[in-house]
């Protein structure tokens, strides 16, 4: 092993995204073995492979106690999958974390004790920080509150969730409930989102939104007066059609910028492919150059794009060359396409300071799994490096340099994360007394 790949193994990963549940829920309603190793992209490719999706959900269904009846619906397919990237994730999950060299019915069954094992209070925090090996975990819980987390107030962090702002279909009601501010038009609807983040802006590590599931990424800027008549149509109960949807989305996603600079966090937002099959039906809505217009009109906002806006990369290397505010994130990169990943981060070292490059998240809901893919991850990105190397780019002193800038340094100054750290502890303290 040289001294690039070493130092890339026992180096702690910053982990910018997870949708990881509680520790309350990880423990009562967590994955058996089947759903921690298949759950949560394999069954995509299963899907492409030509298996229904009625059978891609049923191996991950816990509830169903056959599980040999759920292997044997998609053994056959899984030969065609498991040399996919999601298919080499799962299979570095079953090595690491069950001891599983090859997955058959057998090792499967033999792995369920393992499992029942790990699904015990505490056990998730040490998957990830001494397994995984993880700095810390940025969570995105499609939620706006972000309080302390007990089972590990430092190591899991969250964000706050913008997407149904940004979709034009803000829940008022429940927003009333976090902030007791009564929306009755834009002035009180900006009272209420700036409470929100005096609220948990504080614990949040950054603000996130995957709105191009429902939407463009192209932004436009409206003002009040375009949004005030669409917004009196929402709170009379009237129905919004797809253009005043857009536009009241618009006006809101740019306040959500606003206030994260207020509030000094980034602002996230999902570029390229989505976790569905069959829906780049327009595909060209996916692509991070859209983005242009509001990166431009909020130079000090912060902005992460994630998921190397695959697979649309060359765009995103690009914007990242162009716009000083923004960050690339390649959570959930390594497994869409290991290669284009590996390719990835040696175009973004010939063409970005790589400063702004962030090296992992797994993109997914079990720690299980989060294991597997930081593992992708570091082979990964000794692969890229190394290859700089070899071709006399930098040296391999050097190569250990950027590694530890693209795995945690660049994200500890980003989200400024000793800061947030030290808040979070803070405010825990007072709470306690």
């Amino acid at each position: 092993m040289t001294d690039l790949a070493h130092h890339i193994k026992i180096t702690p990963l910053v982990d910018t995204h997870e949708h990881l549940l509680s520790e309350a829920e990880y423990v009562k309603d967590g994955p058996d073995v089947l759903q921690s190793i298949f759950h949560t992209y394999i069954g995509l490719d299963l899907i492409t492979s030509r298996v229904s999706k009625d059978v891609a959900d049923r191996v991950i269904d816990s509830s169903d106690p056959d599980v040999e009846g759920r292997w044997n619906c998609i053994k056959d397919a899984w030969e065609y999958c498991r040399f996919t990237s999601y298919g080499q994730a799962a299979r570095i999950t079953a090595r690491l974390v069950y001891g599983i060299e090859e997955i058959t019915l057998d090792s499967i069954l033999t792995a369920a004790e393992r499992n029942k094992q790990l699904r015990q209070p505490g056990e998730r925090l040490r998957l990830l920080r001494e397994v995984a090996n993880l700095d810390h975990v940025q969570i995105n819980h499609h939620a706006w509150a972000c309080e302390p987390d007990l089972s590990g107030p430092e190591f899991f962090l969250y964000d706050i969730s913008w997407v149904e702002f940004c979709s034009g279909q803000p829940d008022l009601k429940q927003l009333y409930e976090e902030t007791q501010v009564e929306v009755r038009d834009t002035a009180s609807l900006r009272q209420a989102m700036a409470a929100l983040f005096e609220k948990y802006g504080g614990c949040a590590v950054a603000v996130k939104a995957q709105h191009a599931y429902d939407r463009t990424l192209a932004w436009v800027e409206r003002d009040d007066a375009d949004v005030e008549p669409v917004l009196q149509k929402v709170l009379r109960g009237d129905e919004i059609d797809a253009a005043e949807r857009l536009c009241l989305g618009d006006w809101c996603w740019a306040r959500g910028v606003e206030l994260a600079a207020e509030h000094n966090l980034p602002f996230k937002i999902h570029t390229g492919i989505m976790a569905f099959n069959s829906t780049m039906t327009d595909p060209f809505r996916l692509q991070s150059g859209n983005l242009g217009t509001i990166l431009a009109r909020y130079p000090d906002t912060r902005f992460v794009l994630m998921h190397m806006a695959y697979p649309y990369t060359d765009e995103l290397v690009g914007m990242a060359k162009n716009f000083p505010n923004v960050y690339v994130d390649m959570c959930w990169g390594w497994a869409l396409n290991f290669r284009a990943a590996v390719d990835f981060v040696r175009q973004m070292i010939h063409a970005v300071p790589y400063n702004k490059l962030f090296a992992f998240g797994g993109d997914t809901f079990w720690p299980a799994q989060v294991v597997g893919y930081a593992a992708q991850a570091r082979d990964g990105l000794t692969r890229a490096l190394s290859a700089e190397v070899e071709e006399g780019t930098f040296c391999e002193a050097e190569a250990i340099q950027i590694a530890t800038c693209l795995m945690r340094e660049n994200q500890m100054a980003c989200f400024d994360i000793e800061n947030k750290q030290a808040t979070i502890l803070s405010q825990l303290s007072a709470k306690n007394g």
